[in-house]
């Protein structure tokens, strides 16, 4: 089948994000920053504080991690020794829902019945230890209200997730509940953290110089070490709920893509960027481009990852990928458009999250001289999508100019467990 070339060029457009919108984005971030920093309104960023700094390397101990980021839920048993190093005594990891036999994360679901579920699994996680004492440091990946370190209250759901009676709850109230009708009255819930500050924490205290960390995965967030609290208090970690960024032009696809979603009008910034909605934003465009429009196929982040991985001249791979999910078989010239769909998608996500990455370390530097200093990402879109390193770096490059040597990126694997038996050591230390 033969494009409609004009069609194509525009779809392509829609999705690219040239220099100077680049900057826009940076700029409009920082401002929104500094905007959610003195409790303006007018700020798409929460500015949440987690009550903590960065670890010192002193952390050591015995302390269970709950890594609740989304579908698949984690509790491992860490021995922390200090100076970077640690050990996994135990590790337990079960889905909140499996098609055709249970489903703790919908709408008929309820939070008991959830935190029963991940109750059960801290006790496999124990061995069944009902008498050693242990402390818990609670990852929990949705935008919630703190008072203190331990007091976390569900302010909306994300990820689809509806589970009922717990938006507006403490989720550790919940948790500690759930774990006595397990028997676990000897485990005891002492922190909950965003999963951005979990892996801010881990990379601070094994690699140090790291003042930004993000998740880049099915959602999308950041959080960073404020040095201007405008308050007595030293340097705190704020999650920004970036996801959440609103001062972003989104296209017709992205508007669609919004108007279809279980929160519209939420999220503005995961919904152009995360690997949830990757492959639905491609879904659409290649639906068009097959006169389909408003078919869905059901790509994923998974197949524009292959995709970019087909670096043959044809794009054969990613003919026989479109075939496989369309029926439709592509020309060569075609499949190399489609191909190039698939890279404008990927390439527009990570300059927007790199904008957003040079707004952070504007804020973080201020007036001063920015230092070397890395940036620490968890998740499977930056860890196996190829280019987003180098297009990463190159939007550093714009924006930075010769600053940019002095920032990198790293992946920070497992940074949610890790960072949740950090914060419980912490807490406990303080």
């Amino acid at each position: 089948m033969a494009f409609n070339s004009a069609l194509y060029d525009e779809i392509i457009a829609a999705f690219t994000v040239d220099s100077e919108h680049l900057h826009e984005v940076a700029a409009n971030f920082r401002q929104d920053m500094r905007l959610g920093l003195a409790g303006s309104p007018d700020s798409s960023l929460r500015m949440l504080p987690s009550y903590l700094g960065l670890p010192t390397g002193v952390e050591r101990g015995d302390y269970l991690a709950l890594d609740f980021g989304g579908t698949n839920v984690r509790v491992l048993l860490y021995r922390l020794e200090g100076n970077g190093k640690y050990e996994i005594l135990s590790h337990v990891a079960k889905p909140l829902k499996v098609d055709g036999v249970y489903d703790f994360i919908g709408a008929e679901a309820t939070g008991d019945e959830m935190f029963d579920f991940i109750a059960a699994l801290v006790d496999e996680a124990v061995g069944g230890d009902h008498a050693t004492p242990y402390l818990l440091g609670h990852t929990f990946s949705f935008p919630s209200k703190q008072t203190n370190i331990n007091d976390a209250r569900l302010i909306i759901w994300t990820k689809e997730f509806a589970a009922r009676g717990v938006e507006g709850a403490v989720v550790n109230d919940l948790l500690r509940a759930a774990l006595v009708r397990q028997g676990l009255s000897n485990v005891t819930p002492n922190s909950v953290i965003n999963d951005t500050v979990a892996v801010l924490l881990a990379a601070a205290y094994i690699n140090g110089d790291t003042q930004i960390g993000a998740i880049y995965a099915t959602g999308h967030n950041t959080c960073y070490l404020e040095p201007y609290t405008g308050t007595a208090r030293p340097p705190m970690i704020l999650n920004m709920e970036s996801g959440g960024f609103s001062k972003l032009v989104p296209n017709r696809f992205d508007m669609a893509l919004d108007a279809a979603s279980e929160k519209k009008g939420e999220q503005r910034l995961e919904k152009m960027v995360a690997g949830r909605y990757m492959g639905v934003l491609f879904d659409m465009a290649l639906a068009e481009l097959l006169s389909a429009t408003g078919r869905i196929y059901g790509f994923t982040s998974i197949d524009l990852s292959r995709m970019l991985e087909d670096v043959s001249a044809g794009a054969e791979a990613t003919a026989t990928i479109v075939e496989t999910m369309t029926g439709v078989r592509l020309a060569a010239e075609d499949a190399v458009r489609v191909r190039e769909l698939a890279h404008a998608i990927v390439v527009r996500s990570v300059r927007l999250i790199a904008a957003t990455f040079v707004g952070t370390l504007w804020q973080i530097t201020g007036s001063g001289e920015m230092r070397p200093q890395h940036i620490a990402v968890d998740g499977s879109v930056y860890e196996k999508m190829p280019l987003v390193k180098e297009t990463m770096m190159r939007a550093f490059s714009e924006l930075l100019g010769e600053d940019a040597a002095n920032v990198d990126t790293m992946l920070a694997c497992g940074g949610s467990g890790l960072g949740a038996a950090l914060a419980a050591a912490m807490t406990e230390c303080g």
